[in-house]
């Protein structure tokens, strides 16, 4: 965290000092200076970064990195300060009086040069000092680590705890470890990696032990070891351990020449003396991604029932599943609320025979939430309260409960965020960095995914084709990011009657409300402001922010209760992002037109129907779709109120957007023409396409959407059938045909659809058949037909369908409707494996009736 705050000055005055030489007259060798200090800086904090992560750092380290930090924020208020007075002066000059302007500017800028000159200089004296006190202080980025890890290296290892847990001690682990024995002990003889991945603190470590050391596991194997890998393992000490702990169970003595064995020598015993055994390795807490690789070739796959068993945080570590079939991965997860307060009360209320007393059920109930459902959090804290007098009011004394449960009650109401947000924000914030042949987004979604795999992000939703759409932290983690954060200035949250403003807050999260005293905070110091959660915006708050926050880069008011932007908003020379998403903002004053450096204007959900003219100089109306060609980078695209007119312009400028991703496309009405057949060939990334208006025939460059994912045709009313030509599309996932089709039969042929998950057929009057071959739509979990009254029976061949679990049948007639149903209905054979059988009617307006398959008010 503390390399990432000097590599992002870095990363931005490089660009400055190519592109605005002219502006930094005066100062570009101060400026090029520092860059050079920085950079060398630079090696020693990703030195310190990794340290801190693994060990805790001494204060002293501490101290210099916190003044690193802080001179890497200065520099960038100082040249953010010298660029917003340069484009000041820029934006203020008239035609009129033109020369005593120039000369009065000229004066004011030699001024501002002078001034930002010494403080650069100034803090290129600090960054000298502060470099030489880290080589008088030992921070060298290659003996540091080294000593670091040899200073750790007999400290106790806090996950030994987990392995000495008494089994009376835990709960609802009895299935996992259940499922894992049977494992280890039935199936293949050959050899089997079974892996265990979830975030820390789930007690993946207790339950492999238990495993472990069951008394139907130990005599099953000729021998076996455990080997605690953690992050800092050698691997000729790992082999010398392995090969002892062999020797050990089959109560032999291991050669003293293995002390002084060479890595090599090593390999060479360990698979020498398993090819004839039957052994079970476990490889505890990995997290070097190449582990795996490195050792899977020292443990012979002899043909004798061998298991091997890998805990790990990280999913990237462990083999794949998809590899082969003798590997499996076992993914661990959070406690059920039942069972995490049966464990707290069994840790706790031992002389109360692990009954909670009804005095303490509140307050507990209120510490095992906070603990997230992770048994081995559960025990420590039990363990706490367990010394405690048992006394209420006691309790709320210990880390202030009493407050804390108050505001974390209402942080976990809300307790997700949506993945685009987080990527949009991460861009905007500098932190995701370019690879070459991937957009800034791809890169982003790596990096949410990484986080994933690690356990460290949990997946709260995912769509259709399986992107993940919201996800979460863990309420502990939550806790540890908050921590940090705080402590590195990075980002300070505002909650409920929150008030202490007296730190630096480059970054400001305001949750709950905000009715707080902004006027406190230093205006040059806030860069970036997320409203999340908000009941109430007081109307003087976005004024107030604008005004005091020059600086400002970000702002993100997603979901906030306001319904308009002041004109002060324009004074933000340096604001790259401004959301309005799902506000109730109608307009945007004219002055957003002077934000030369917006990159990110989100508006959608908003009630804003209309921009100004002033942004970039928009042409007018008649002349916009010609101009849309030269938003080459655009990843989405939606128009409305398209003529057939417009056919020719469209398409022209839609062949030049090669970036695009979602490309949606709005007719005046539902009777007028889409002319798209002019488009040589879509967008090659292209995933999402949605065309809402009359084609005369599918386009000729539909069957070259190789990487579509998702399509709507609605109005297309086609005569012939579409899905002759969309079945071979290789990665379309969702289809949605809404009045797309006048004709009467529609047949999806066998191999088809190969990876269609849902298909929906609406309005389609004239359909009367509807038929699927064998080998069609392998993978089709939902099937929606609506208001299709001449379909008289159920598309033939759906029960070839395997996958399907969902069937949702819309304004169908009654004899359509009675075939299906169970005791005497002609057709139930073909749906009777089908889980969830459905049928909806309208009542009245947009509100509809929902009926079972057999419900007998359908009949």
């Amino acid at each position: 965290m503390a390399e990432s705050a000097v590599s992002l000055v870095i990363q931005n005055l490089a660009p400055l000092l190519i592109t605005e030489a002219k502006l930094l007259k005066g100062i570009h060798e101060e400026v090029t200076s520092i860059r050079r200090e920085m950079e060398m800086i630079q090696s020693f904090l990703k030195d310190a970064d990794i340290r801190a992560e693994k060990y805790d750092m001494s204060n002293v380290a501490k101290t210099w990195v916190k003044q690193v930090r802080e001179e890497a924020y200065h520099i960038e208020d100082v040249i953010d300060e010298y660029i917003l007075h340069f484009a000041k002066q820029l934006h203020g000059q008239k035609r009129c009086f033109y020369f005593l302007q120039k000369v009065f500017h000229f004066t004011i800028n030699l001024k501002a040069r002078h001034v930002t000159a010494s403080e650069i200089q100034g803090i290129n004296r600090i960054l000298k000092d502060i470099q030489k006190s880290g080589e008088r202080y030992g921070f060298n980025a290659i003996e540091q680590g080294r000593s670091s890890i040899d200073a750790k290296s007999d400290t106790w290892d806090p996950r030994m705890t987990s392995l000495f847990i008494e089994e009376a001690e835990v709960v609802g682990i009895e299935s996992h470890r259940d499922k894992l024995i049977n494992w280890l002990l039935k199936g293949s003889f050959n050899r089997m990696v079974f892996s265990v991945v979830g975030i820390g603190g789930l007690g993946k470590t207790t339950l492999v032990r238990k495993v472990y050391n069951n008394d139907k596991v130990a005599p099953h194997f000729d021998c076996r070891a455990w080997i605690t890998v953690s992050q800092s393992y050698k691997m000729e000490e790992l082999l010398r351990d392995v090969i002892k702990q062999f020797y050990k169970a089959r109560k032999e003595f291991a050669p003293k020449e293995f002390d002084t064995m060479k890595v090599t020598s090593l390999i060479e015993e360990l698979k020498h003396y398993l090819r004839e055994q039957r052994y079970v390795v476990i490889f505890d807490d990995v997290w070097d991604i190449e582990f795996w690789e490195c050792i899977k070739c020292y443990f012979p796959e002899n043909e004798k029932g061998s298991r091997i068993i890998i805990t790990t945080r990280n999913e990237d570590v462990v083999p794949s599943s998809n590899e082969s079939l003798d590997y499996y991965v076992y993914k661990m997860s959070s406690l059920p609320s039942e069972k995490a307060f049966e464990l707290f009360c069994k840790k706790v209320f031992k002389r109360e025979g692990g009954q909670c007393p009804p005095d303490f059920v509140d307050i507990s109930c209120g510490i095992v939430e906070k603990c997230g459902g992770l048994p081995l959090a559960i025990v420590a804290i039990g363990g706490l309260f367990s010394t405690k007098a048992k006394a209420v009011s006691e309790w709320r004394k210990v880390d202030n409960l009493s407050s804390e449960f108050e505001i974390n009650s209402r942080l976990r109401k809300d307790c997700s965020i949506n993945c685009a947000r987080l990527t949009r924000l991460w861009i905007a914030e500098g932190f995701v960095k370019e690879k070459k042949g991937l957009t800034l987004e791809d890169v982003a979604q790596e990096y949410l995914n990484q986080l994933i795999h690690r356990s460290l992000v949990q997946v709260n939703e995912e769509d259709f084709i399986g992107r993940i759409r919201r996800c979460r932290v863990h309420d502990m983690m939550h806790e540890v990011i908050l921590s940090r954060s705080e402590k590195l200035s990075f980002n300070l949250v505002l909650m409920t009657n929150y008030s202490n403003f007296e730190r630096t807050a480059r970054r400001l999260s305001i949750q709950n409300n905000v009715n707080t005293r902004l006027q406190s905070i230093t205006n040059s110091q806030t860069h970036s402001i997320l409203l999340l959660g908000v009941d109430e915006v007081p109307s003087s708050f976005l004024s107030t922010c604008f005004a005091n926050f020059k600086l400002m880069k970000i702002m993100d008011c997603e979901g906030a209760p306001i319904d308009y932007i002041p004109k002060e908003v324009g004074n933000l020379f340096h604001l790259s992002y401004l959301s309005l998403r799902d506000t109730k903002v109608q307009m945007l004053p004219k002055s957003i037109g002077k934000l030369h450096n917006l990159e990110t204007l989100d508006l959608k959900r908003s009630l804003v129907s209309e921009l100004p003219a002033e942004i970039s100089g928009l042409p007018s109306s008649a002349n916009l779709i010609t101009e849309l060609g030269s938003l080459a980078q655009l990843r989405k695209f939606s128009i409305s109120i398209v003529k057939k007119e417009n056919g020719m312009d469209l398409c022209t400028a839609i062949q030049k957007m090669s970036h695009l991703r979602s490309l949606v496309i709005f007719a005046t009405s539902e009777e007028e023409v889409l002319n798209l057949q002019l488009l040589p060939s879509p967008p090659p990334l292209l995933q999402t396409l949605g065309l809402h208006g009359r084609l005369e025939k599918l386009p000729e460059w539909i069957p070259k959407l190789k990487s579509i994912v998702r399509i709507v045709l609605n109005w297309s009313k086609l005569m012939e059938d579409p899905l002759k030509v969309l079945q071979a599309l290789p990665n379309l996932m969702d289809l949605w045909l809404q009045d797309g089709y006048k004709g009467e039969q529609l047949h999806i042929e066998g191999g088809g659809f190969q990876k269609l998950k849902a298909l929906a057929l609406r309005t389609s009057r004239g359909l009367n058949k509807l038929i699927i071959d064998e080998g069609a739509l392998p993978l089709l979990e939902k099937l929606e037909i609506e208001d299709c009254p001449q379909l008289k029976e159920v598309p033939s061949g759906i029960h070839h369908l395997k996958c399907l679990k969902y069937l949702q049948f819309d304004e169908m007639p009654t004899e359509f409707v009675l075939s299906l149903q169970p005791d005497e209905g002609p057709n139930f054979g073909k749906i009777k494996h089908i889980s969830s059988v459905t049928f909806r009617y309208r009542t009245h307006g947009e509100n509809y009736k929902w009926y079972k398959l057999g419900d007998s008010a359908l009949l």
